[in-house]
């Protein structure tokens, strides 16, 4: 049906439907209140229904006419946010793709620094926990779990991962343990917080109890929580819910704070870390690379230097 329809009608209906007047909506557009009443009428017809009805000397919107002009209005808005980098003339947002956990724990706060630090930047970010679209090429920047190497990006380190369990001190205060003390097995016995693995290469309570422990059947593992995202499972151990594996690089400044603590000294590094990337194939803008360096000094970490040649093998998450 839209491709007999005129869309300039959409555009006519959309401004007599906020003015509740034709007259008003001509003006707007620029046409006479007989061409805003002929495209309505066209409108109409095409639909097969009444979109306006009259009172006395006043418009009011039928049921059918409400629900068009809530959707036209949406759709043009949509348009109209689209469209605004191309007449604005100001440099276009900054796109950098991340995953949920690393966007929540790390990522937020210090895109803040630099927005602060570069008033007239822009940044678009895309929270994805599919590899398919964090190691997309229509991104400016990424953060990606992997080995260190990519086809597409060049990666810098921003940080290895390294897996403990984390809880709340009120949490370890109403449990009556010491963090610095605890073992495995008085570890089994509290409330566990896990999520729920998107990827073959995450670790939950179970992998991580598998590798620390390989000798204890992973069926004693028995998670009180589980979540469908690492973010919601970090805020859980926040509030004092449980323990969490906490991917210490991440909660870095939650563990600075005291927000949440360490529990033992068993921890597994997984061989896999968070790596910056800037695309390997153009030349990343201006503010790009700025925010690039802002990322990499926040962390303490340096760019890499290239390397001869990307593995297409190493596996990406």
């Amino acid at each position: 049906m839209l491709d007999r329809i005129p869309l300039e009608c959409f555009r006519v209906f959309d401004a007599a439907c906020r003015h509740m007047n034709f007259s008003r909506a001509g003006r707007e557009l620029q046409i006479t209140q007989a061409a805003v009443s002929h495209r309505i009428r066209g409108l109409e017809d095409h639909l097969g229904a009444r979109l306006f009805e009259r009172a006395g000397k006043n418009l009011r919107l039928t049921p059918q006419g409400e629900r068009l002009f809530q959707r036209v209005r949406s759709s043009l808005d949509y348009l109209e946010e689209s469209l605004e980098p191309f007449h604005t003339g100001g440099e276009q947002p900054i796109t950098i793709a991340a995953s949920g956990s690393v966007s929540h724990l790390w990522l937020g706060p210090r895109l803040r620094t630099f927005i602060d630090a570069n008033p007239g930047a822009a940044i678009r970010l895309i929270t994805s926990d599919s590899p398919v679209d964090l190691a997309s090429e229509n991104n400016d920047l990424v953060i990606l779990y992997t080995t260190g190497e990519h086809p597409r990006w060049h990666l810098s380190p921003l940080m290895m991962e390294e897996l403990a369990p984390v809880a709340a001190p009120g949490y370890v205060a109403a449990a009556g343990i010491d963090p610095q003390t605890v073992d495995l097995a008085l570890l089994r016995s509290l409330d566990l917080i896990d999520y729920d693995r998107f990827n073959a290469n995450w670790i939950s309570f179970r992998q991580w109890f598998s590798r620390v422990a390989p000798n204890d059947p992973p069926s004693r593992v028995r998670p009180r929580f589980t979540f469908s995202n690492y973010g919601m499972a970090i805020d859980a151990a926040l509030r004092g819910d449980g323990v969490a594996l906490g991917s210490l690089g991440l909660l870095e400044r939650h563990l600075a704070a005291g927000s949440l603590l360490r529990l033992g000294g068993a921890s597994l590094a997984t061989g896999y870390g968070y790596y910056l990337g800037l695309p390997r194939f153009r030349t990343a803008s201006a503010t790009a690379t700025r925010l690039h360096l802002s990322l990499l000094a926040a962390q303490g970490a340096a760019a890499s230097p290239e390397d001869d040649g990307p593995s297409p093998d190493a596996p990406v998450q």
